[in-house]
């Protein structure tokens, strides 16, 4: 048995969080800025966000998904959230307390961005104890079971778009978007969130003229952010000809804001405004793919010589 195996291991998922109610939106912002207060408008944009969806199940899914991945595996799966509770550094002090010395983390965001995936590695760094070591998977964008797992919500659902529309309905994928500096100082998010799609894209079938990627959710800072956005990509498929577009979401796990505004109401009544009709993917959420996916990344790690695992 090699040493990583001899001692108490784990898996620790990580989430950006979100807030209970529209109400815990100022303090929940603070945490996403780091203390940086915001334009009184653009908090009170953010609420009447959630408001409008009610709340949003981020948490409550992704601790779904610790718990159904912690069947899988037989071994503790821990949840810790960036910017709300279970924060990060509660979680971690939990794992010293349980005496868990190897934990294999994976960030809820496949692709990589210095964005996402580079603050939950510098948000690790809040944990002081030298006997908790990390393996930190730095991306998995191309999983066979999470590109699966896509593949499957996207034919269900296009299916039945395509049934309801009488012919043939193109297919939109999006991811969030980063600030274009971010790609311009060597970030792979871009790529990566391009393979994803036409891995997709690739096991459902979709020929390449019948898909695009877009970018959501860019940001209300100054600053270019990348794109195309979704809604320069719904006006190009009307010029085309097309009256109808399914999106699915890839670059996230679960329904939450961004999905449950931007895509549920945002975008799709720009499209109702513009004579088109939208349809969305199922959000994989408790997906058993998912969880495979999940399983697979942790087993990959798990028992491997302590001396492979990072300290964060």
């Amino acid at each position: 048995m090699s040493e990583a195996a001899a001692v108490q291991q784990s898996v620790l998922l990580l989430a950006h969080g979100s807030p209970d109610a529209s109400g815990d939106v100022p303090k929940f912002l603070m945490r996403v800025t780091g203390g940086r207060a915001l334009p009184s408008g653009v908090v009170e944009e953010v609420e009447r966000r959630y408001t409008m969806i009610g709340r949003s199940p981020l948490t409550e899914i992704t601790l779904q998904q610790g718990r159904l991945l912690a069947a899988k595996l037989r071994l503790p799966v821990y949840v810790g959230m960036r910017n709300w509770h279970p924060y990060i550094s509660d979680v971690l002090r939990q794992m010293v307390k349980n005496a868990v010395r190897y934990a294999v983390v994976i960030c809820l965001a496949p692709q990589n961005s210095r964005t996402s995936v580079g603050l939950y590695r510098a948000a690790l760094r809040s944990c002081a104890d030298p006997q908790l070591r990390f393996d930190f998977v730095e991306s998995w964008h191309d999983q066979p079971h999470l590109i699966q797992a896509f593949a499957e919500k996207l034919r269900m659902g296009r299916d039945r778009a395509q049934a309801e529309m009488g012919k043939d309905v193109p297919v939109i994928f999006t991811a969030h978007s980063v600030p274009e500096r971010t790609i311009l100082e060597g970030d792979p998010y871009d790529d990566q969130a391009r393979e994803t799609a036409q891995l997709v894209a690739a096991a459902a079938h979709l020929e390449p003229a019948a898909w695009r990627l877009a970018f959501q959710s860019q940001g209300m800072s100054g600053g270019a952010w990348l794109g195309p956005t979704v809604e320069s990509t719904l006006m190009d498929l009307k010029r085309s000809g097309y009256s109808g577009v399914f999106i699915q979401p890839i670059g996230f796990l679960c329904d939450h804001v961004e999905v449950l505004y931007d895509i549920d109401i945002v975008f799709k009544q720009f499209a109702e405004r513009e004579g088109m009709r939208l349809w969305r993917a199922e959000s994989l959420n408790d997906s058993p793919l998912l969880i495979s996916a999940l399983a697979d990344i942790a087993k990959s790690r798990l028992g491997a010589p302590a001396g492979n695992a990072t300290q964060s």
